[in-house]
């Protein structure tokens, strides 16, 4: 097992173009010490310039999936040149009425390098495996897709 953290610090001061209301800007700290501007989504009274909790949820799982892809086809002895991928998450409602990341959906693009290269059902397969051993997956109760 391991333990990972975040931390957020957020000071109260007032939304720049909404001034009845509060700023959403807050810093993220990384366990690395990375930090980050985050604020709320732009619809929510964010700011565009900063992340967004959804943005970085997309970002996880995203990146989580590349990760146990590459471990996946590395060990079955493929060579992946290049890995790109749009993320797509749709905010609604849950089934308990509840605001939240309903679907998500993958659109990984992978080349491969050297003399291996799998066909659409081994890639297809390839990220099976991925979705199944991803740690963020396995967190989220929304619908995950990965098309490609």
């Amino acid at each position: 097992m391991a333990e990972h953290t975040a931390e957020i610090r957020w000071t109260a001061t007032a939304h720049p173009d909404q001034p009845d209301t509060f700023s959403r800007d807050h810093i993220v700290r990384l366990e690395n010490g990375h930090e980050l501007l985050n604020s709320s989504a732009p619809a929510y009274f964010g700011n565009p310039a900063a992340a967004n909790p959804e943005t970085l949820l997309l970002a996880a799982l995203a990146s989580c999936h590349m990760l146990t892809f590459l471990a996946i086809v590395s060990k079955r002895g493929y060579s992946v040149a290049d890995y790109s991928d749009r993320a797509v998450g749709i905010l609604g409602k849950n089934a308990e009425g509840r605001m939240a990341v309903t679907h998500c959906t993958l659109n990984p693009v992978v080349g491969f390098s050297g003399g291996m290269q799998p066909d659409a059902a081994e890639l297809r397969k390839f990220h099976e495996s991925a979705h199944r051993n991803c740690f963020i997956a396995n967190t989220l109760s929304c619908v995950v897709e990965i098309t490609g």
